[in-house]
């Protein structure tokens, strides 16, 4: 165990309880837990960030293989002018070597044609699969990640009503910090899962009242009196699914509010349409963000303040939505000044 904990546990607890056998089965099992805990999850982490370069990698492939079938088009476009300046109308020439030199042209662009669209299969086939295989590895990490946390969260609840008179203030204090960690993880877990299958949901849209759905999200964010929130007009209802709009908007407000330290803290949410496009905003008059950051945001596992609370996948999550609905993100920001998200979705 952490020698720095170990030693804060003992320290808070009565000198008669230092050589309970409990205590030391206590002791281990934060061990193990922790260990295990973080071995798992330094698993998790390596795995999503190399899957995502291996993803990111193929799918520069992908653009690649499809310059090269422009390229193959523009060359067929070339032999279709050739062809075409033949009198199709009229009588054929005679078969000549430059007749037999474009057939045997075409034959080859065919056939590199049919390779290029091979290989392209090839390379989609082991994306689908390396984003499977991504899911699979969140589903099972996360789900093993769970039962260690949930033993800690019952080893202190049983130490603190067992010792519950014994234990000083400092004591369950020191307790209440493991059990805020132990929540913290479980956040981040649930996160991770969020990151890694929110492409995987099913795209059966309908019917989406933003109006509600962002008052439902303003409940459960807004805690205190100073945070105004202004809406011009009412918020449209458009085709989506609920569980991503949810996560988009949630994230979206959730930073907005979070990170504002002014004595009002100003939050406006509007909108725009056109005719293939929603194109919504969020602006805030808080802390901003400077613009050498403006990509970062969008990154798993970055964070610009050192906010314990946070996971470091909010914006990242609301990026791969965005993705999902066809659409793009971009600040607009200030340091001090305030920030505003705008991002599109398409019809």
């Amino acid at each position: 165990m952490n020698s720095l904990l170990k030693r804060q546990i003992r320290k808070f607890l009565p000198k008669e309880l230092h050589s309970n056998k409990d205590l030391e089965k206590f002791l281990d099992a934060i061990d193990r837990s922790y260990t295990t805990s973080e071995e798992q999850f330094g698993m998790l982490q390596r795995a999503t960030a190399i899957s995502s370069e291996e993803l990111f990698r193929a799918n520069n492939r992908l653009k690649e293989e499809s310059n090269s079938q422009k390229l193959v088009i523009d060359k067929l476009e070339s032999v279709i002018d050739k062809i075409q300046s033949f009198n199709l109308l009229g009588d054929r020439p005679e078969e000549n070597t430059d007749s037999l030199k474009l057939v045997d042209f075409i034959d080859n662009q065919t056939r590199e044609i049919i390779k290029v669209n091979q290989q392209k299969d090839k390379l989609l086939k082991s994306l689908e699969l390396q984003n499977q295989e991504l899911n699979d590895y969140a589903h099972m990490v996360s789900h093993d990640l769970k039962s260690p946390l949930q033993s800690i969260e019952a080893l202190i609840s049983w130490i603190q009503e067992d010792y519950k008179n014994l234990l000083d203030a400092s004591g369950n204090e020191n307790l209440q910090l493991i059990r805020d960690n132990v929540e913290k993880m479980d956040t981040l877990v649930k996160g991770i899962l969020e990151y890694a299958t929110i492409r995987k949901i099913e795209n059966k849209y309908y019917n989406v009242d933003l109006e509600k759905l962002v008052d439902t999200i303003l409940k459960k964010l807004i805690t205190t009196n100073n945070i105004k929130v202004v809406i011009p007009k009412k918020l449209p209802t458009i085709k989506g699914d609920n569980y991503r709009l949810e996560k988009l908007f949630y994230h979206i407000l959730q930073n907005a509010i979070r990170y504002n330290e002014k004595e009002i803290a100003v939050v406006e949410i509007g909108f725009e349409e056109e005719s293939k496009y929603w194109n919504f905003f969020v602006k805030d008059n808080g802390n901003g963000i400077e613009e050498k950051y403006f990509d970062k945001v969008f990154e798993a596992f970055q964070k610009l303040e050192n906010e314990n609370t946070s996971t470091g996948l909010g914006l990242s999550l609301v990026k791969k939505v965005i993705d999902v609905y066809k659409g793009k993100i971009w600040i607009e920001s200030s340091p001090n000044l305030g920030t505003t998200f705008y991002f599109s979705l398409k019809k």
